[in-house]
């Protein structure tokens, strides 16, 4: 019996986004323009669930789990789910991707639980441009929050960049400029069709091929890729202490390094970012007794995933939202 977690196509899964809360409290125009409005009463996976779903996945071969929301911060037990991660076997790191308004506060509690790797959304560097894609007035106090992160021991800080063309697609100088001096990694995130996204992506995607022939071209070298990295193709520059990753979803061969896997806030397994449904596994994470069954549920599940996403034939799958899977 196979105690990894791998597919029909050789890929081999050591990387676990899960998902804890689909409530966000940003209104970014890429994701929740109008803002996070609940269907019904959410009943996301309790903390027991949660705990059941790392130790299998880490069984499996798992090395890496990230946290992520929705804003995972909103959830009141974040800290005890960022322990229970380090607490299980196998696991080595412990990451979360935030919109950074909590940080300043809770950096060091947070460090101090175990999370080892942290990922802010910073869209833009200017106050109003910042704004007008997020929703909320609140660039200074993320901007402080990451100093924060640095300084509670977070031997680096990722920040993510959506590229926006119209919004944000010009200001790649201030963010070089910006990271020179920083052990930060910044990483462009190039925009990707969601179900209700079609003429927002057609206004402002932009190809991250532009900015990747930029960088080449400004002597940023391509770095090699750890297994439990993700997809970003990363840079760094002999001038910088920042590094530069591009995520670009619409590059040929893709999906050929795939090595993440995610779980909903609500115990669905899914494939892809964009699969058209999810596998539920909240009924085997009920007690400790129902593990042989959960684990042989994601092996499983492995041998039906496909070797590529469909984005380029128009085919984003049921998702409606990034906020809705953990992007």
């Amino acid at each position: 019996m196979s105690h990894t977690l791998e597919d029909g196509f050789g890929r081999r899964f050591h990387y676990l986004r899960l998902s804890i809360t689909d409530v966000c409290n940003f209104r970014c125009s890429y994701c929740l323009p109008d803002g996070y409005r609940p269907d019904g009463k959410p009943k996301f996976l309790n903390l027991d669930e949660l705990t059941r779903v790392m130790q299998a996945f880490a069984s499996l071969g798992t090395e890496k789990i990230r946290i992520t929301g929705g804003e995972p911060t909103m959830r009141k037990d974040f800290v005890e789910v960022v322990r229970r991660a380090a607490d299980t076997p196998g696991i080595k790191t412990i990451a979360t991707t935030t919109n950074g308004y909590r940080l300043e506060k809770n950096a060091k509690a947070w460090y101090e639980a175990g999370l080892r790797q942290i990922n802010v959304s910073v869209d833009s560097l200017d106050p109003r441009n910042f704004y007008q894609i997020t929703g909320e007035n609140k660039l200074e106090e993320v901007m402080r929050g990451i100093y924060a992160a640095l300084d509670a021991g977070f031997e680096r800080v990722k920040i993510n960049a959506v590229l926006l063309k119209g919004l944000n697609d010009h200001q790649l100088p201030q963010f070089l400029q910006w990271i020179k001096p920083l052990p930060v990694d910044l990483r462009f995130i190039e925009l990707m069709e969601t179900g209700l996204g079609k003429d927002y992506f057609d206004k402002h995607h932009v190809s991250g091929a532009h900015y990747q022939a930029l960088l080449q071209a400004q002597g940023w070298q391509l770095q090699p890729r750890h297994r439990s990295d993700g997809p970003a193709l990363n840079y760094a520059h002999p001038d910088s202490k920042g590094r530069v990753g591009l995520i670009m979803p619409y590059s040929k061969d893709f999906c050929a390094t795939c090595n993440r896997l995610r779980v909903s806030a609500k115990g669905q397994l899914h494939l892809c970012l964009f699969t058209e449904h999810g596998i539920d596994l909240r009924d085997l994470l009920q007690d400790d007794l129902q593990m042989p069954q959960l684990q042989q549920r994601l092996r499983n599940a492995l041998q039906t995933k496909k070797a590529t996403h469909e984005l380029h034939s128009g085919l984003t799958g049921v998702r409606q939202h990034l906020a809705s899977i953990g992007g």
